[in-house]
């Protein structure tokens, strides 16, 4: 096989990879929000949530940047996990225009309830990869991610 077969093969096994992973994540998020009796997209908010969260709470554009959806979703659905006790939403002290958004006692027991399937799951997904190999995957990884919203953008206004 010429070098360039082998390229060409290499990225689309790494492409197919990357859509199983997805995937499989995709499933797992959906089990983890009907166990809670919510949505997948409001897990993912609520997770959003509580990894940026610093104790001060965290404005609906940083969780909107995180997940990379539209800001506009963001208030519907917290609004929405506010309206079922897992959000509390209140006004910035800094900029009475923004909320910041904190995770309930509520919401906090429900995921920690949930944390030692979680991190059985995460032993799972992730056997066989020492910290070393997570730090080289993720850098590599957040190489393609910016390398792919580029791309993205090139493509959306033409240049490809």
């Amino acid at each position: 096989m010429a070098e360039q077969e082998q390229l060409d093969r290499a990225l689309k096994d790494f492409i197919w990879n990357i859509v199983e992973v997805h995937s499989q994540l995709e499933e797992i998020h959906k089990s983890w929000a009907q166990t809670l009796g919510i949505t997948q997209p409001q897990w993912l908010i609520l997770m959003a949530i509580d990894e940026l969260d610093e104790g001060r709470g965290v404005s609906g554009i940083a969780v909107a940047n995180k997940l990379r959806i539209h800001p506009a979703f963001v208030t519907n659905q917290t609004k929405r996990l506010e309206a079922m006790e897992f959000l509390s939403r209140v006004t910035s002290p800094d900029d009475a225009r923004f909320l910041q958004i904190s995770l309930t006692p509520k919401a906090q027991a429900e995921i920690m309830m949930l944390s030692n399937k979680r991190q059985a799951l995460i032993s799972t997904m992730f056997s066989g990869l020492d910290e070393e190999s997570l730090k080289y995957l993720n850098k590599r990884l957040a190489s393609i991610a910016k390398n792919s919203r580029l791309a993205s953008q090139k493509l959306s206004i033409g240049l490809l």
